[in-house]
């Protein structure tokens, strides 16, 4: 489980299972999960992307390290240790003090491990016992060999500073801290340049770096969005609706007065979801593909191979919106060129550690800006589904005061022509979703102020023209509307918790 989960769960799992027992059961939830291939990429994922540089490679006791920072154990936690770590960002798990009585637990802890396991021990026999099943031996008195008790990040990544130095927390240092602790010291240790400038990208397109393009992409959504807002508000229809359809837009109201509104109501929530997007790819262009972080490209690219393709949705409407799809064709290229893999560079600024209590209010707040993410990937799921078979919710049939039996009596190509903006909206809104979800799961550190500007600009986008625009047509339904309400307590409860967090000061000495 990540911070996320850890901390703002862990008083309910400690009142019902009990303190101890709650410990146990998440290290061996994460060794259940973490010891299969599939499960280890999932926490791995799950927990940020690591890819802790070279520097922090080593070796302990003569054995080879990805990353010099690691755990020690007693016995009776050295097999779900074993299987739990190496995912969690750990390069090494020490068993110590081991006797003859441990012998059999750490060579059952050894079996199939995927990451170096050492053994501390006085008893030259019980060294003899596990040579052949453990990878080496480390002693108490080896002077590169750091114990650290202390949660601190800090005091962590600075140890990891001297040459040669290996880190091994004790088990309630990730009690404290919780999962994420490894990843967060291998950040704070990753040594970093500074970001490009914009005075930086040159003129030449061909030389533009992946995160210009990715916020060209973004600005271009904000503008379709801004564009789309402005038709919809202004003549609604353009001239290849009306050809389409065959009817103009006073046809349309005097075959149903509520049905002009209904199709701005769709489409203005469209355009708002757009602008939210835009907002998102912006953010993620320059606060993080810029400044190098690795998970940066894959929201944004997740979340693009969820929004482009529901351009096919025609297939299922049969309205092909001209200047839909010209916007897509525009940007598509743009975005391909935003998500090609380049040199990764460290180029983040970590702002100094603060007070937990204000961490965990923040670990509260992901927790609750995560569900809202989900809760809006589903309802896109639910909306496209709804568009691309029925189009109408019962409440819609409602205000509209009619059944699509009638509408097709009207025009036949009239349901499809709604179907194609229903059907676009819940498409947009899962690509939204996913972005809102991974940005929330893998940027949430102290000082990225980008990621709460980038959020409440696109909870602002997204919320505020549906509350707005339902509101003048006079469609309140409570039961329609009640995902947006919950929608908006939720996000506003998140960043209300995580802005001092999330906005905190960085330093120019903050910088690795």
């Amino acid at each position: 489980m990540p911070d996320w989960t850890y901390h703002p769960l862990r008083g309910a799992a400690a009142a019902v299972l009990g303190l101890r027992r709650s410990q146990r059961a998440a290290l061996r939830m994460l060794a259940s999960v973490g010891s299969r291939p599939a499960g280890a990429r999932l926490i791995a994922r799950g927990f940020g992307h690591r890819h802790p540089p070279r520097r922090l490679a080593g070796e302990i006791a003569g054995v080879p390290v990805t990353v010099r920072l690691g755990i020690s154990v007693p016995p009776s936690l050295a097999r779900e240790t074993v299987r739990a770590m190496p995912p969690l960002g750990a390069g090494v798990v020490e068993v110590a003090p081991v006797s003859a009585a441990d012998v059999h637990a750490v060579r059952e802890a050894a079996v199939g491990r995927s990451i170096p396991l050492v053994v501390r021990t006085c008893d030259p026999e019980v060294e003899a016992a596990l040579k052949p099943h453990v990878d080496g031996f480390t002693s108490s008195d080896d002077p590169h060999i750091r114990q650290v008790s202390d949660p601190s990040v800090t005091a962590a990544a600075a140890a990891l500073e001297e040459p040669g130095a290996v880190v091994l927390a004790r088990p309630q240092v990730l009690v404290a801290a919780g999962p994420g602790w490894f990843a967060r010291v291998t950040e704070a240790a990753t040594p970093t340049a500074p970001a490009p400038e914009l005075r930086d990208v040159g003129r030449d397109p061909r030389r533009w770096p992946a995160w210009w393009w990715a916020l060209l992409v973004g600005l271009g959504m904000t503008g379709a969005g801004l564009g789309a807002a402005a038709i919809t508000l202004g003549p609604v229809l353009l001239w290849y609706d009306r050809d389409y359809l065959g009817m103009t837009l006073h046809e349309l109201h005097a075959a149903n007065h509520h049905l002009v509104h209904f199709l701005q109501h769709d489409r203005i929530t469209m355009a708002g979801t757009m602008v939210a997007i835009g907002a998102l790819y912006t953010g993620l262009a320059v606060g993080g593909i810029r400044r190098g972080w690795p998970w940066a490209r894959e929201v944004y690219l997740l979340s693009g191979a969820v929004g482009f393709p529901t351009l096919f949705y025609f297939l299922a409407t049969g309205f092909v919106e001209p200047l839909h799809t010209a916007t897509a064709l525009v940007l598509f290229p743009m975005f391909v060129m935003g998500v090609r893999r380049t040199p990764h560079a460290a180029r983040w600024r970590l702002a100094p550690e603060g007070p937990e209590p204000e961490r965990r209010r923040a670990l509260v707040g992901q927790l609750l800006m995560i569900l809202t993410g989900a809760g809006l990937f589903v309802g896109g799921a639910v909306i496209s589904v709804v568009g691309l078979t029925d189009v109408f919710v019962p409440t819609d049939l409602t205000f509209l005061g009619t059944d699509p039996h009638t509408l097709e009596a009207v025009n036949p190509r009239l349901v499809p022509f709604l179907a194609h903006d229903r059907a676009g909206f819940g498409g947009a809104l899962m690509s939204a979703a996913v972005a809102i979800v991974l940005l929330s799961a893998w940027g949430w550190r102290r000082g990225e102020a980008w990621v709460f500007w980038s959020l409440a600009a696109a909870a602002a986008a997204g919320f505020l023209p549906a509350v707005v625009v339902h509101g003048s047509i006079h469609y309140t339904d409570f039961i329609h509307l009640a995902p947006v309400y919950f929608g908006i307590a939720l996000t506003g409860t998140s960043l209300l918790l995580a802005r001092p967090y999330l906005c905190a000061k960085t330093s120019a000495n903050s910088a690795n």
